[in-house]
């Protein structure tokens, strides 16, 4: 399950979509219990955006109008939450997305398909960035005085026997990540654990965030990694860089249209 959030959508849980425009309304009894939040608008409100004809039911373009407020409110989780979750289900593996805060990453959203650390990993787990795929990824998005500043205060520890901890080696592996656009750790941070990132980006194209797969070292050997999880994992973080540039693109019009 992801861990963030409560999924929203207009009435009924058997909603419209893009396969199915026009969907009838089920028996209450008929319905699977489910835990979801529901606007529910009296007939007569209902009406533009609503249609029927008696015995379907179909959304009118009207019915945008009243996501503008909720893409507004929107966060980095609650826009990577469909796409992580979609991610496990691809590759049946656990993905996370974390943002850099000091010296650490900062998990805000994942979907953990198996637990494969001895650290149990929830939001707001917290990891040092220069031993993870996800950090590796935000400290390889830093310009180049901020890296600079972070490697001269950085006193690297070995988490275990293959922890990069050298400070040239470590700048030169950012220098790697950068330049290829993703990054594999294998076992760094614990052993028996290989992860592999992507970066987020945000409309002007500076890396904010960072999302991964991780996957037991006895199940994907690095260039099955990079050979099975990578694609389906760029995917998915392009697919996120997508929608944070779509809910900017509707915030900047809304204030244009509200001072206009």
């Amino acid at each position: 399950m992801i861990e963030h959030g409560t999924d929203q959508h207009l009435g009924n849980p058997d909603r419209p979509g893009r396969n199915h425009p026009r969907r009838s309304t089920p028996h209450p009894a008929d319905r699977p219990p489910r835990r979801r939040r529901s606007l529910r608008l009296c007939p007569s409100c209902a009406r533009p955006y609503v249609r029927t004809d008696g015995s379907l039911f179909w959304l009118t373009p009207r019915v945008l109008e009243l996501g503008y407020s909720y893409l507004s409110s929107l966060t980095l989780p609650d826009v990577a939450g469909p796409h992580l979750e979609a991610l496990s289900q691809r590759v049946h593996e656990s993905s996370s997305v974390s943002i850099l805060d000091g010296d650490d990453v900062v998990y805000v959203a994942r979907v953990q398909v198996s637990r494969i650390m001895t650290v149990a990993i929830t939001i707001g787990t917290r990891f040092p960035a220069y031993a993870t795929s996800m950090g590796r990824v935000l400290l390889a998005g830093l310009s180049s005085v901020e890296l600079d500043a972070y490697l001269s205060r950085l006193n690297p520890t070995p988490l275990t026997g293959k922890t990069i901890t050298d400070i040239a080696s470590l700048r030169a592996e950012l220098e790697s990540v950068r330049t290829q656009g993703y990054c594999l750790v294998d076992q760094e941070l614990e052993a028996g654990l290989r992860s592999i990132a992507a970066p987020i980006h945000d409309t002007a194209g500076v890396v904010v965030a960072a999302a991964n797969v991780s996957t037991p070292a006895a199940r994907h050997s690095a260039a099955a990694a990079r050979e099975h999880l990578l694609p389906a994992l760029l995917a998915a973080a392009q697919a996120i860089d997508t929608d944070l540039r779509r809910l900017d693109t509707n915030s900047t019009d809304k204030q244009g249209h509200r001072h206009a």
